[in-house]
């Protein structure tokens, strides 16, 4: 707080703050209230911290509507705000606690889409999305190893120009699928080699990056849901050792436990399951992956 400012002043500002908390006291659902409270106070406090000007107060609520207006059924700037500013990461460290081995979450990202097309073991979930193919194997387990067979494993991931199928105006489906763990709690698939990719940067979360030299760049990464009813839903990506991108990535969602050898194979090396993959080479990967309890109170 600057030194020109008035105990007089003070006190006036902190009034407002009281009075405006007091008027949510008599809200029915007591969660609310408290999320409501917690706001205003931090809201006030950064208000008074930064001694904000009413041009400064406009120009957010400025960047916010454009935030809104460039918000679509496909794209979404208000997740893509939240990541790049670590809110999102944070919001998943606070409702994805450590508990054992289990697999360490990070962010879900703007580009899921629901209903993503069934796959068998071995099959590709690219659906002819450039790129080069990976064979990804691993299993499913809970913290004590026991296989979790039937787990739905939702995979997803950007082609080979950094674009989720999505962004394209052509309506294909590709790069993404779903799969269930077998009887072993094991799964297979081919997709693609992850590879950096810019988040969507053509907009106000990319002017605000440009504005304070950050890169819009992500670390090259594939993306996982895994649910099994008894066990917490599980978010997470799997990152390339030595990607030039790394911990630089824009949203803040690398951990050291997901970053995974990707072995490269010449294109004359046989394939686990005999694919011919023409001339390209190939890679693959292992992934195991450990589920927590829904209940940690309750392990079954």
């Amino acid at each position: 707080m600057t030194d020109d400012i008035t105990p007089e002043q003070v006190e006036r500002e902190q009034q407002l703050t009281q009075t405006v908390l007091r008027s949510f006291d008599q809200a029915a659902d007591p969660r609310l209230r408290e999320i409501l409270q917690s706001l205003t106070a931090h809201l006030h406090a950064f208000i008074r911290d930064t001694r904000l000007t009413e041009e400064e107060w406009n120009a957010g609520i400025a960047f916010l509507t454009d935030v809104g207006h460039t918000t679509t059924d496909w794209r979404q700037e208000f997740v893509l705000l939240s990541d790049v500013l670590g809110a999102s990461m944070q919001v998943i460290g606070v409702n994805n606690a450590a508990y054992g081995d289990a697999t360490e979450a990070t962010v879900f990202g703007p580009f899921f889409v629901d209903d993503a097309p069934v796959i068998d073991h071995g099959g590709d979930m690219a659906f002819g999305a450039a790129g080069e193919p990976c064979w990804v194997s691993g299993s499913v387990t809970d913290i004590s190893g026991r296989p979790l067979p039937g787990a739905r494993i939702e995979v997803w991931e950007a082609d080979d120009e950094g674009l989720y199928d999505v962004q394209y105006d052509d309506g294909r489906t590709a790069a993404r699928a779903h799969l269930f763990a077998d009887e072993a709690g094991q799964y297979r698939f081919w997709g693609l080699t992850p590879t950096p990719y810019p988040i969507p940067d053509d907009g106000p979360v990319g002017r605000m990056l440009r504005a304070v030299g950050r890169s819009p760049m992500r670390a090259s990464h594939l993306h996982f849901m895994v649910t099994a009813p008894g066990y917490r839903r599980l978010v997470t990506h799997i990152f390339v050792r030595g990607d030039e991108i790394g911990w630089k990535d824009s949203v803040f969602g690398v951990k050291e436990s997901l970053i995974k050898d990707f072995l490269r194979h010449d294109s004359g090396d046989v394939t686990p399951d005999g694919r011919d993959v023409g001339q390209r080479g190939w890679s693959e990967v292992r992934f195991d992956i450990v589920m927590a309890p829904s209940d940690p109170h309750h392990v079954r």
